[in-house]
């Protein structure tokens, strides 16, 4: 049943995303386009294995940092930039490297609050934000990273034949990994979604 709702979502975010590809060919200098864009990616990247998710969050990045040079002020572009570096810090093994992302993410949120001030959104990111850290630290503590790297993919089968006490800790980093990506994917979805209707792009 998951999996049914997970092909679902994933056929939903690779159209979406073939659509802002055909987009940027038709205008690069679209910023709402390149967020949305970004904000797939961010999305996309809690699909297939660790490695694949890396590559999705640098390409999110990439997205994000071309809308925030087009507009600076863009702060859903911050926002998702944030997301973005939040996830990736949370699959950095060095623990200097993963502070390096959560210091990234928490200088966009707070741009992000400043150009929107009161959102709510981005007021929890900003303070889940402060938290994460810790939550890293307690993860990688417990060696729930290194074990979601070996065994790749998230797939429940391959996770059962590791044996139980593998598989509470890989199941714990995969509802973490899930929560965090997917709250912040489908907010900032439904954001921009929201947006994209209210306001139309200048001709």
């Amino acid at each position: 049943m998951d999996g049914q709702n997970d092909l679902e979502r994933l056929m939903i975010f690779k159209d979406a995303l073939n659509n802002a590809e055909a987009k940027y060919l038709k205008n690069p200098t679209d910023a709402d386009n390149l967020t949305t864009w970004g904000g797939i990616l961010l999305e996309l990247s809690q699909f297939g294995d660790i490695n694949d998710s890396k590559k999705m969050l640098k390409d999110a990045v990439s997205k994000l940092d071309e809308a925030l040079t087009i507009n600076p002020a863009k702060h859903e572009a911050l926002w998702c930039l944030g997301n973005a570096h939040t996830a990736s810090a949370f699959l950095i093994f060095d623990q200097d490297e993963a502070k390096i992302q959560f210091d990234l993410a928490l200088e966009c949120y707070q741009k992000a609050v400043e150009e929107c001030p009161g959102n709510e959104h981005y007021l929890q990111s900003l303070a889940s934000c402060m938290k994460a850290p810790k939550l890293y630290k307690e993860i990688h503590e417990n060696g729930g990273i290194s074990q979601a790297q070996t065994l790749g993919g998230g797939s429940a089968a391959s996770s059962r034949a590791k044996g139980s006490a593998k598989n509470k800790t890989s199941d714990l980093t995969y509802d973490i990994f899930g929560w965090m990506i997917l709250t912040v994917g489908l907010v900032a979805w439904l954001g921009m979604a929201k947006s994209r209707v209210s306001s139309s792009p200048p001709s």
